[in-house]
């Protein structure tokens, strides 16, 4: 994995989230907190409505720079900030934009940069992966 530049942009995508997607992660997770599936629930703790799980978004936006990369042996490090929730609506549910873009580059690795927003929203910070070269 050769030929970084600061700035490039590495990937770019929007995936959509439904609530299928949701009750589908929460299976493969184990996370059954039902703020992630019951609109009532969420909404007797103050949340806006039914939230993604943060793992998600964490997993959908390392994936898109996965898929443009082809080599997850590459990367060496991977971590995120969660700032906002990814709430899904119930019919409409939730995309979820991420850009991944060079920040910078050593003789060893690059850093990607991702941003990651929903509804224009930022809901990662300092998300970002560290690939070998």
């Amino acid at each position: 994995m050769a030929g970084f530049v600061v700035g490039d942009v590495v990937a770019e995508r929007t995936l959509h989230l439904t609530r299928e997607s949701l009750v589908r992660y929460a299976g493969a997770s184990g996370d059954f907190n039902p703020i992630h599936y019951r609109d009532d629930v969420a909404a007797e703790v103050g949340l806006p409505g039914v939230l993604a799980h943060g793992m998600l978004t964490m997993g959908i936006a390392s994936s898109v720079v996965v898929a443009a990369l082809g080599d997850v042996n590459g990367i060496l490090d991977y971590g995120v900030r969660f700032t906002k929730p990814v709430v899904v609506h119930p019919s409409d549910g939730a995309d979820v934009h991420v850009l991944a873009k060079v920040g910078a580059v050593d003789e060893q690795s690059a850093r990607i940069d991702l941003t990651v927003k929903h509804a224009d929203t930022t809901v990662l910070v300092k998300a970002q992966l560290r690939v070998a070269l």
